[in-house]
């Protein structure tokens, strides 16, 4: 059993393995957002953890039992001061996707709350994801004038490219049995004891189950994924600019007055 924990001043990221589950959990004061800092602790540590020998699932997790994850950091959206600053903060949740997608090992991730923006991205990413029946789900980035280009890959990897078109361009809300019927949850649970249940039993099944099918079962899992590195890049620099203009900053800036 090891426990490492990292901590900074824009939220943490704490690791725990136990007999073959690692489990991996963010946290941030303002509803588990992910400022840069955060995002590249979490990217590194999902690379490292699912390169380990004693590892054969890893589960995902967030702080508290409000919402899942909120998403980017508006703050630091606000003070992004030009291209290159805005394609580096955005390659951050690139680099959580990729580590995710790209870990030998399957992640199930527990989802007790809200899902926003990035974050949804995240829940795409997961092998296996279950949630609490209140986790509804949102791509709210073109209330605030970008897109979500970024997760656009996976989550229309996940929901296909109609239900991702639907998700970007209105914005709104989208319930937890939408989430389910789509694809981004494989399961459904009351609530947060049930949470935990359920997901420790996927991931004492899955390490129990034969490590070389389902490290197998992966790799076909994410065949599709084998462009995104340059694909994200690219996507990175596209909303990197969009989040300078004129539009942006005053969105930003209405969202962060609220």
């Amino acid at each position: 059993m090891t426990t490492t924990t990292l901590f900074s001043d824009d939220g943490s990221v704490d690791l725990h393995v136990d007999t073959g589950i690692a489990t991996i959990r963010f946290g941030h004061h303002k509803s588990n957002a992910l400022p840069g800092t955060l995002l590249r602790s979490l990217a590194s540590t999902i690379e490292r953890t699912g390169a380990r020998d004693d590892v054969r699932v890893i589960v995902l997790r967030s702080d508290g039992q409000g919402a899942f994850c909120a998403g980017a950091s508006f703050d630091e959206l606000a003070a992004i001061e030009d291209a290159a600053a805005g394609k580096e903060f955005f390659l951050g949740f690139a680099r959580v996707i990729l580590a995710m997608v790209g870990a030998p090992v399957p992640v199930v991730t527990a989802v007790q709350g809200k899902v926003v923006g990035g974050g949804v991205g995240i829940v795409a990413a997961s092998d296996y994801a279950i949630a609490v029946d209140r986790a509804s789900l949102k791509l709210s980035e073109l209330a605030v004038g970008i897109g979500p280009f970024v997760v656009g890959p996976v989550v229309a990897h996940k929901v296909g490219m109609a239900a991702y078109g639907a998700m970007a361009l209105d914005a709104d809300w989208r319930d937890a049995a939408w989430g389910e019927r789509h694809g981004l949850y494989a399961q459904l649970v009351a609530d947060a004891a049930a949470l935990d249940a359920a997901v420790a039993s996927r991931a004492q099944q899955l390490s129990a189950a034969n490590p070389d099918a389902v490290r197998a079962i992966k790799r076909v899992l994410w065949e599709a994924a084998v462009n995104w590195p340059d694909l994200l890049d690219e996507r990175a620099a596209v909303v990197g600019e969009l989040v300078l203009s004129d539009f942006t900053r005053a969105a930003i800036a209405r969202f962060k007055a609220q």
